[in-house]
Order: C-alpha cells, then sequence, then structure tokens
C-alpha cells in the first residue's frame, strides 16, 4: 500500500513550500502566519510552517473525537494489522525520513538513521496490542463473586513534541495510544515539522480511518488550546524543564493525564578500574552524539581519583578528532545546533564556565565548515577541573560541552547526583560488580547505564527520568503506555 506521496522529493524540496495541517484524513491549508523552516547546516529555507491556532486544533480535536466511537469499538486485532501496515510502510522510506530529518535538524545521517530504527520499534511493539492490552481476572473473590480487570481506551490524546528527535519522539507515543483504541493529535516542533507530514502521508497511506490521527502545526497557541480544550483526555509532552512544568500545571487543571518529560543534567562516573579506551570513546559519543542535543547526553564526568588525568587526555584527544559539518557528507560525525540563538546560547555558558573558574582545555566557539558559512556549527567543547556548584556543572545546556568534576570517591560522586536538580539518566563505568551494583542501589535516577554512555531504554522498557526531570506518574512507551492510555474497568459480578 502506497500513497501517492510517499517517495517523492516533495518533502525535501529546495524551493519553499508551505505545510499543512492533518484534520480528519484531509491535508488543510491554514490561514495562520508562516514561518520558515531553515536547513541548520546551509541557512536554507526548506518550507514555511503554520503557526495554527485554537481554531484549527479545536478542529483537529472535534475530528478525532468523532472518529473516537467507531475506532473504540474495532478489535485490538485489526488496529494492530494498521501497524504492521505502516511498519512495512517505514521500513520502505527509511533512507528518505532520514534524509529529511538530517536536512531539517542537522543530525548526521547515520544518526537520522538510528533515531528512525528507534521510532519503528515503537511501532513495530504497538503490533502487539492484543497481548500488551489484557485485562486480568480472579474467580470467587468472594463466595460465588467474580472480579475481572478490563482495559478500555478512553478518548482523545495529544502530543507536543520537541526539536531533538523529530521523526523518533512523536512515535513514543501514537502508536502506543492509537493501538489502545484512543484517537490522537500531534504537535511536531515548529522548527522541524517535516518528518512529521512525511510520517502522516505513511499513516495515511496505511489505511487508518479518518479523524483516528492528526497533526497540528503551530507554536505556543497550539499548545496551550491543546491543554485547554476538555475533549483531550490525555497530554505527552518532551521539552525543558520550565514548559513541562507549564504542560504539567495547565493540563492537571483540566483534569487531563500528564506525562510531562523535561530537561536534563546526566552524571557520568569513571572508577579507577574503568577501561580506559572504551570509557573515553562511550563518554564522547554521549556528550557529541547528536551536536549534545538531547535528554540522554552525558553532560557531567565525575572522575573518581586516579583516573581524572588520564581520562581528560583521552576525552580531549577524541573530541578533538569529531569531524564537525554538514550530516549528509560522507566523514562527519557531528553536524550544527539547531539554531543560531542556541549556538548564541551555548556560548554563553561557556563564557559562565570561564568566569567561574573552569579550564577549558576544548573550545568549539570558533568552529568553522568550509562552504557552509551560513550554517550553525559549534564545535566539540571540554572544562576541566569544574566546582560542582558552577552554573555549568548545574544547568542543561543542550549542546556538545562537557564539564568534567574531579571527586574522591563513589560516595561523593553518588552524592553530588543527588544534589542536581534534575535526574533523568546517569551512568557509571566500571569493572567492579559491587561498585555497579552500589550505584544501582543508590543513585535516584531513573534511568541508569553500567558501561553505557547514553542509558537509553528499548521501546519495550518505559522513558523518564525524575525530579525536575519529568512531571507526571506514567512514562513514555514500554508498559508504561498502556497504563497511560487505558483505563482499567473492574468488573465485579454475582449471579443469582
Amino acid at each position: 500500500m502506497t500513497s501517492p506521496h510517499v517517495g517523492t522529493p516533495t518533502a525535501t524540496s529546495s524551493e519553499a513550500r508551505q505545510l499543512k495541517n492533518y484534520i480528519g484524513g484531509d491535508w488543510i491549508t491554514s490561514n495562520a502566519e508562516h514561518i520558515p523552516v531553515l536547513n541548520p547546516a546551509t541557512g536554507e529555507t526548506l518550507a514555511s510552517v503554520p503557526m495554527s491556532g485554537a481554531d484549527e486544533v479545536n478542529a483537529a480535536v472535534k475530528a478525532a473525537k468523532d472518529a473516537f466511537p467507531a475506532w473504540r469499538e474495532t478489535p485490538p486485532l485489526v488496529r494492530a494489522r494498521y501497524f504492521f501496515t505502516l511498519k512495512n510502510l517505514l521500513e520502505e522510506n527509511v533512507e528518505h525520513l532520514s534524509k529529511i530529518l538530517t536536512k531539517e535538524h542537522g543530525k548526521t545521517l547515520s544518526e537520522a538513521r538510528g533515531s528512525v530504527r528507534r521510532a519503528i520499534e515503537n511501532v513495530e511493539v504497538a503490533t502487539g496490542i492484543p497481548t500488551l492490552m489484557q485485562g486480568y481476572n480472579l474467580e470467587d473473590v468472594a463466595r460465588g463473586i467474580d472480579c475481572q480487570a478490563i482495559r478500555q481506551p478512553i478518548g482523545v490524546f495529544a502530543c507536543i513534541a520537541p526539536f531533538n528527535f523529530p521523526a523518533m519522539v512523536p512515535l513514543w507515543f501514537l502508536p502506543f495510544a492509537v493501538a489502545t483504541g484512543n484517537t490522537f493529535i500531534v504537535k511536531p516542533s515548529e522548527q522541524v515539522p517535516m518528518c512529521q507530514e512525511f510520517i502522516f502521508e505513511m499513516i495515511q497511506a496505511s489505511g487508518i480511518p479518518p479523524g483516528v490521527c492528526n497533526m497540528i502545526h503551530g507554536g505556543k497557541d497550539s499548545v496551550n488550546a491543546i491543554l485547554d480544550n476538555p475533549d483531550i483526555k490525555g497530554v505527552s509532552f518532551v521539552g525543558s524543564t520550565p514548559i513541562a512544568r507549564h504542560v504539567y500545571k495547565r493540563a492537571g487543571e483540566t483534569g487531563k493525564r500528564v506525562q510531562a518529560l523535561g530537561g536534563a543534567k546526566n552524571f557520568l562516573v569513571v572508577m579507577p578500574d574503568a577501561q580506559l579506551e572504551d570509557t573515553a570513546s562511550a563518554i564522547t559519543e554521549s556528550f557529541a552524539g547528536c551536536a549534545g542535543e538531547r535528554c540522554l547526553a552525558g553532560s557531567v564526568v565525575l572522575a573518581v581519583g586516579d583516573v581524572h588525568k588520564p581520562l581528560v587526555e583521552k576525552l580531549k584527544e577524541k573530541a578533538s578528532n569529531i569531524k564537525v559539518g554538514n550530516g549528509l557528507e560522507a566523514g562527519v560525525t557531528m553536524g550544527p545546533v539547531i539554531s543560531a540563538p542556541h549556538r548564541d546560547k551555548i556560548a554563553s555558558y561557556v563564557e559562565k564556565g570561564i568566569a567561574e573558574g573552569g579550564d577549558l582545555i576544548l573550545d568549539g566557539r570558533d568552529c568553522k565548515v568550509e562552504g557552509h558559512e551560513g550554517g550553525n556549527w559549534f564545535g566539540p567543547t571540554i572544562f576541566d577541573n569544574v566546582k560542582p556548584d558552577a552554573t555549568i556543572a548545574k544547568e542543561e545546556i543542550f549542546g556538545p560541552v562537557l564539564t568534567i568534576v574531579p571527586v574522591e570517591s563513589l560516595d561523593e560522586a553518588i552524592n553530588t547526583i543527588h544534589k542536581s536538580e534534575f535526574a533523568n539518566a546517569t551512568s557509571i563505568f566500571t569493572q567492579s560488580g559491587p561498585a555497579a551494583r552500589e550505584f544501582r542501589y543508590r543513585a535516584e535516577v531513573s534511568m541508569m547505564g553500567i558501561n553505557i554512555g547514553v542509558a537509553a531504554p528499548m521501546a519495550f522498557f518505559s522513558f523518564g527520568g525524575t525530579r525536575s526531570s519529568f512531571y507526571g506518574d506514567l512514562k513514555a512507551h514500554g508498559r508504561d503506555s498502556i497504563e497511560f492510555y487505558t483505563d482499567k474497568k473492574m468488573v465485579i459480578e454475582r449471579w443469582f
């Protein structure tokens, strides 16, 4: 099954065109103001995206609400078949989707392919919904009385997606929400809307009925319209902590279910017995991969004892060999950051780090790429001998900046982690089983790696942090998503 649009070059045309909303199975031109979608490596205008308002959001909600009764009555096995079709369409178009992603976001092509693969894995897991959605029962809870728990869909859900993983993050949510019998609205980031346009062309081609899946482009106004609409039963958000707090509070005031994934400051603990070569490679990829624009990026290294000096030398060597450039070009291992304002924000953090006494041993501020002078370039940057209370050791930078903090012991490292506002992910590098177990047992962070630079759970496990990194109870994908998108109805029955 193939859409007339799937596989065509329309989504990557260099000629700027107006993107459309997808409402009730139709592509709708918006009369709202449009802003440009820019290639962060070249400065080229790729398209223009509408800043849709409340009226358009409400139209999408109505379409989703109208589609819900029939979709809710569709057997789970039948719903799953649509996702088998969607998975096949995504598999056929991995390369095309990855190139769109690289053009609008700046990731290297290999990074884009990897994130598209993770997106497809969520669709693949959702095909198992007849099993995942099953309830449970017990006979004779009292004499002659039985009880059963039935999972049922709730209604219209929505996700508000970030800029850093434009293909993957919406598919953390949509497949599980829709497979469980709900209808859905995606609000992509206005900075990177083109991946979702192409994915929705494939959703349309998959045969999923009109109104079940909808997409609204926009910014703050469309976000608030989603949060305020009483017919939306739940919202999933990924982004910065201040916005996550806003989403959690405002959506909660209208009684919605909310999962709001916020910012991060991820600590990587390196023990003296760590395998230095592999550890330095993993840390370098963690802080510089995707230009540091990911919530699982390792941003602070806690170097324990004597490992400090040799680790710093290895990290500087490996980071210095990173090739920055246009992600579509061969040999490039790091692309640009998302925008010029974001590049300037990262540079301001580097200036704070210097002012607060950190040793800047690798400076990426003057990074240039020949032939792409209009790109948002920022090279790998490393600070050494940073105090734990320095700004760059506490606040989320969201760029390729690594902060190294020397500590004397594992106990000091864990205590440092616990002082952070954030608790998204953390890792330890060691060959000691007892040290790894103590770290796993004591460190109060929700996603944890042992000799892993980026502690990213697979789609069949749940994703999300704690403290200021997450607002809500049930996290993204995995088992938590089935709980989030369904209500458990307890049926207690007796027959006279």
